[in-house]
């Protein structure tokens, strides 16, 4: 019951994800939270007000101009008598008004009238979502404080396209409401952090590029850990496609170089968790146009050249963090290998993992780590990887704290 007691105005607007906003209330009521549901237009034409009732066990509004609604609650209330006003789906016609002030119904006035925290998770045609308006008016909500969980990759139910824009599964809104409304010590507060995550992709030619089977995971856990311990988190992610962690600052990068720029731009820094599995060589020269296969001639040469070492610039930079992590993914050796890392790179700590093919570890939802200081190795168990995010963020939090 990690929301018992929490007050959650949900507002379900236009479009087919609609239909997922039936689950999310049934797994915020599972968690104890009470859920006043406001329905816009558009919403009713993809699901019934009997069914979001139903699941809500609470009254459905509607109307914005409603008598029985103004006299009983009013949209002043439902904008103040909550913890937390929800919005999922959130199509870009109810963002661009709230970016832009616009109260001509329910919904948006209740947005416009709150003092409350707000969490938008957006679902839209990928095209939408990448329209310049689109992306101006998420920039204004994000300085407005707004908090955004998603969109997510993948395909879209009505078109068939597949690219950014389906709303974030119900269970991952749930986890960010949790991390919104969670009232517990914050230790990292006034604290500032920057974390890498995923792998990156260091381009061949126009099509192809060299990677890694990094999915990102630990390193989104790890950023959105520290910020429900109250740090100032910047993540500087390679191509992924998770969600940016709710209230945590996202730069997206593709080459090592972004990556590396990304970071030291943001240095002094209190912490950094370098956990990005970064390319170690991408190509002298990649191609403007795709390399053609010739019948008969051998391979074309690819000429390699070293990637910058991310970890061990931070660890030697002379606003070097308090606190430096690294990462050693390891397929054999691994406490050998993590501890000249260690030294190599000057970092306070490295976790190492065994990332061989029979782990399953590499891209997937569970990692078994080992800590190595100067001062020893600590193994753990194996965990999920929020559970090892969790660890290794009070874990830091300690160190930083003199604990």
């Amino acid at each position: 019951m990690t929301l018992a007691g929490k007050r959650i105005v949900l507002i379900i607007s236009g479009g087919i994800a609609a239909y997922k906003s039936l689950d999310l209330i049934r797994r915020l009521r599972e968690r104890g939270a009470s859920i006043r549901p406001i329905m816009t237009r558009g919403a009713q034409e993809f699901i019934t007000q009997l069914a979001v009732g139903a699941l809500s066990a609470s009254h459905v509004y509607t109307e914005l101009f409603s008598r029985e609604d103004e006299q009983d609650v009013g949209h002043i209330r439902l904008a103040r008598d909550c913890d937390l006003i929800v919005i999922a789906p959130a199509t870009a016609d109810l963002m661009a008004k709230m970016a832009n002030g616009h109260a001509d119904d329910l919904a948006s006035t209740v947005l416009l009238a709150t003092d409350r925290p707000v969490l938008v998770a957006p679902a839209m045609n990928p095209k939408m979502w990448a329209h310049p308006a689109t992306q101006r008016n998420v920039s204004t909500l994000k300085a407005d404080g707004i908090n955004l969980v998603g969109p997510m990759a993948g395909e879209m139910a009505e078109s068939g396209e597949n690219g950014l824009g389906r709303m974030t599964e119900p269970l991952d809104i749930v986890a960010a409401v949790e991390r919104l409304l969670d009232d517990a010590p914050k230790p990292l507060a006034g604290k500032t952090a920057i974390v890498t995550s995923g792998p990156t992709h260091e381009p061949i030619d126009p099509v192809r590029y060299i990677a890694n089977r990094s999915s990102g995971r630990q390193g989104h856990a790890i950023a959105a850990a520290l910020a429900r311990l109250g740090a100032d988190v910047t993540l500087v992610s390679g191509p992924v496609t998770l969600p940016d962690p709710t209230g945590v600052k996202t730069v997206h990068v593709e080459r090592a170089e972004e990556m590396r720029d990304a970071v030291i731009s943001r240095l002094p820094a209190d912490i950094a968790v370098m956990v990005a599995a970064v390319a170690d060589w991408r190509t002298v020269a990649p191609a403007d146009q795709k390399i053609k296969k010739q019948p008969g001639e051998a391979p074309a040469p690819l000429r390699l050249t070293e990637n910058p070492d991310i970890l061990k610039t931070v660890g030697h930079h002379k606003y070097r963090p308090k606190i430096v992590v690294g990462f050693a993914a390891e397929t054999q050796n691994v406490e050998d290998n993590g501890r000249t890392k260690l030294e190599r790179k000057g970092a306070d700590l490295i976790v190492a993992n065994d990332v061989s093919p029979e782990t399953g570890i590499m891209g997937g939802t569970r990692n078994s780590v080992k800590l190595i200081t100067k001062t020893g190795v600590e193994t753990w168990p194996d965990l999920s990887k929020d559970e090892v995010a969790d660890r290794l963020a009070q874990l830091i939090a300690g160190r930083l704290n003199g604990g």
